[in-house]
C-alpha cells in the first residue's frame, strides 16, 4: 500500500457512467483512479470482433439517451465520437404481403398509420405531443439529484422543484403523468389506438428490459423511458455511434486520459475497505490494496453490497431492502456475420428500412403471449426480436459487400424453470431467435456465418447485469426517483460515508445516458470539503 491516500477518489467499475463520474471528478482537480476487471474499459457499451472481419457493438447496441450535455462536456465529438441518424425509426414485418414502417417524416408517419386506421392516423400528433410534454417536464427532473426521504431540510429543495415541474403542467397534463406510472402500456395504447402494428411499435420499448407483459401496471413508464432520448438534436430520435458502442466509451476514456484520470484493467476489486464507518479505500482481487478519500461504485447495488461490502458494516433493514431490490430483464442478445443482407418477404429489396429497428412483434398479443411462454416453458418459441443491421450505416463493421446484425431479444427467462442450465439451453434459444427472424427474411438462416449468443446467465457473469437485467434494476415505480434503489439513499450516497452510487441502478436509471455518472460526481463535489482527508 502506498500513502495513506492514494488518491482523491477511487471508481469500481470502468463502464460508461463511471468514466463520466470520473471525468467529472478529474475537471474538478481531483486525482481519480478507475478500478474495471476486464482487460479493457467500456462495460457493456464496447465494441469487439466476433469474427475475422466482423465487429459490432456486444451488449448496449443502439444510441438514443446519452445525454447532450456529458456529449459536450467530456468533448466526446472532439475525442472522435460520431453518431448517425436512423432514416427511419421502426420496422414491422407483417407477415408475406405488409409491414409498417414508423420514424420518418411527420406526415410519412401519419399516411403510413391512415392504412390501417384513418382515426389513428388523426389521433397520432396528439399522442405524441403528450408524450413530449410529459417528456421534457422528466427529462429535466432526470438531471437532478432526488430528495433523501427523510434526509432533513436539505432535502427539501429537490422536492420542491420536482412539485414546481409537475405544477407547470395543466391538469390533463398531471393526468399524463399518472396514467404513465400507474397504467400498463397495453391498457394505455388500448385507449388511444386500434391498430395493432402501430401499438406494437410503440408498445416494444415498454418490454425492452422489462420482463413483464405489456399488461402489467407500470410497464408505460419503460415506454416512457425511452422517448427521453435525442440524436444530434432530435429529439426521440434514435442512432448508431460510428465504430459500435464501444466508440463511446473510447471517447469517454480519451477525455479521462487528458484529464489525468488513472484507469486501471484486469483489477477486480474484491472489497471496499471499511473502517470507523467510512469507506477507505478498495482491496483488488490480486492483494493490491488503494486508499482514497470517497470510493465511488459503478456496479449493480446489489453487487456492491451484498458482495464488496461486509454486511457488519450495514444495517440490517437496508441489507433487506437491498436483497428485494428486483434485477431481471430477461434480455437474450446475439451477433450474426451475414454473408448478405435480410430480405423481407413484405420488402425484399435494399431500403432504409434495413438501417431501422426492425421489431418482429406484430402486435401487443403476441409479446403478451412471448412472456406467458417465457414464464413457463424458459423461452417463447415465436420470441420477440428487434434486429439492426449497423453495417448499412457503418462500413467499418464488417468486409465489403458482407454485414453484422444485432439481436436484441425479450422474454428469455433469467433463471429457467426444471433446474435448467443456460450453459444448456443457449444455443436452442439462439436457434428460435434465427428461426424468428427467417420466418419473415427467407435468406436469413443461410446468410449467417458466424453467431454469438449471450443469455441473460451470460450477461450477468460477463458485465454484473443480474438476470441480464440491462437497467441495473427494474424501472418500477417503486424503483424509481428517490427510491432507486431504495428510499433514504436515492441522492447517489450510500449509508456508509465517503462511499457513493454512481451507476444504472441510481436515478435515473439506464440506457447508456451517462446521468447517474455525471449527477452522482456532481453530489461528491458537493461533500468535498466534509470529507475526512
Amino acid at each position: 500500500m502506498g500513502q495513506p491516500a492514494d488518491f482523491d477518489a477511487l471508481i469500481v467499475g470502468g463502464g460508461h457512467n463511471g468514466l463520466t463520474c470520473a471525468c467529472y471528478l478529474a475537471a474538478a482537480g481531483l486525482k481519480v483512479g478507475v478500478f474495471e476487471r476486464h482487460d479493457r474499459v467500456g462495460g457493456a457499451a464496447l465494441t469487439e470482433e466476433f469474427h475475422p472481419g466482423f465487429r459490432n457493438s456486444v451488449a448496449a447496441y443502439t444510441v438514443s439517451l446519452l445525454h447532450p450535455k456529458v456529449i459536450r462536456d467530456l468533448s466526446l465529438h472532439q475525442h472522435g465520437l460520431r453518431i448517425v441518424h436512423r432514416p427511419m425509426a421502426n420496422f414491422l414485418p407483417l407477415g408475406a404481403d405488409d409491414c409498417f414502417r414508423m420514424g420518418r417524416s411527420a406526415e410519412e408517419d401519419r399516411a403510413e398509420v391512415a392504412r390501417f386506421s384513418p382515426r389513428d392516423a388523426e389521433r397520432l400528433p396528439a399522442y405524441q405531443a403528450m408524450l413530449a410534454r410529459v417528456a421534457d417536464v422528466l427529462r429535466a427532473m432526470a438531471q437532478e439529484t432526488p430528495p433523501n426521504v427523510g434526509g432533513g431540510l436539505r432535502e427539501v429543495m429537490p422536492m420542491l422543484r420536482a412539485g414546481n415541474r409537475l405544477r407547470r403542467l395543466d391538469m390533463a397534463g398531471r393526468r399524463d403523468v399518472l396514467d404513465l406510472f400507474a397504467k400498463s402500456a397495453g391498457d394505455l395504447l388500448d385507449a388511444w389506438f386500434e391498430a395493432a402494428p402501430l401499438k406494437a411499435c410503440f408498445g416494444f420499448d415498454a418490454i425492452v428490459g422489462n420482463y413483464a407483459s405489456p399488461y402489467a401496471p407500470g410497464t408505460a413508464y419503460v415506454l416512457l423511458h425511452h422517448v427521453f432520448g435525442e440524436v444530434n438534436g432530435v429529439r426521440g430520435a434514435w442512432g448508431h455511434a460510428i465504430g459500435g458502442m464501444g466508440a463511446i466509451t473510447e471517447a469517454m476514456l480519451r477525455e479521462a486520459q487528458r484529464l489525468g484520470v488513472s484507469v486501471f484493467t484486469d483489477a477486480g476489486v474484491e472489497r471496499v475497505m471499511v473502517s470507523a464507518g467510512r469507506a477507505r479505500g478498495i482491496a483488488l482481487s490480486d492483494g493490491r490494496e488503494f486508499r482514497a478519500r470517497c470510493v465511488i461504485s459503478n456496479v449493480n447495488p446489489r453487487l456492491l453490497f451484498l458482495e464488496l461490502v461486509e454486511p457488519a458494516f450495514l444495517d440490517p433493514d437496508f441489507l433487506q431492502r437491498i436483497r428485494a431490490y428486483r434485477c431481471a430483464s430477461a434480455t437474450f442478445r446475439m451477433n450474426v456475420a451475414l454473408s448478405e443482407l435480410p430480405r423481407f418477404e413484405c420488402l425484399p429489396e435494399p431500403g432504409p428500412h434495413l438501417s431501422s429497428g426492425i421489431i418482429m412483434a406484430p402486435s401487443l398479443a403476441y409479446m403478451e403471449k412471448a412472456f406467458a411462454d417465457a414464464r413457463e416453458a424458459g423461452w417463447s418459441r415465436a420470441p420477440v426480436v428487434e434486429m439492426l443491421v449497423p453495417s448499412t450505416l457503418d462500413a467499418s463493421l464488417a468486409p465489403a459487400g458482407q454485414h453484422v446484425a444485432s439481436l436484441f431479444c425479450q422474454h428469455f427467462a433469467p433463471r429457467l424453470p426444471d433446474e435448467r442450465s443456460w450453459d444448456d439451453e443457449r444455443e436452442r434459444a439462439a436457434d428460435a431467435i434465427i428461426d424468428t427472424v427467417t420466418r419473415h427474411a427467407p435468406n436469413f438462416r443461410r446468410s449467417v456465418i458466424a453467431r454469438t449468443a449471450l443469455s441473460p446467465l451470460d450477461l450477468e457473469r460477463r458485465f454484473g447485469l443480474i438476470g441480464g437485467d440491462i437497467f441495473h434494476g427494474a424501472l418500477t415505480l417503486d424503483q424509481l426517483w428517490a427510491a432507486r434503489p431504495v428510499l433514504g439513499h436515492g441522492a447517489y450516497r450510500a449509508p456508509i460515508r465517503g462511499l457513493y452510487m454512481c451507476g444504472s441502478g441510481t436515478h435515473p436509471g439506464g440506457g447508456v445516458t451517462g446521468l447517474p455518472g455525471m449527477n452522482a460526481a456532481r453530489e461528491i463535489l458537493r461533500d468535498w470539503r466534509k470529507l475526512p482527508r
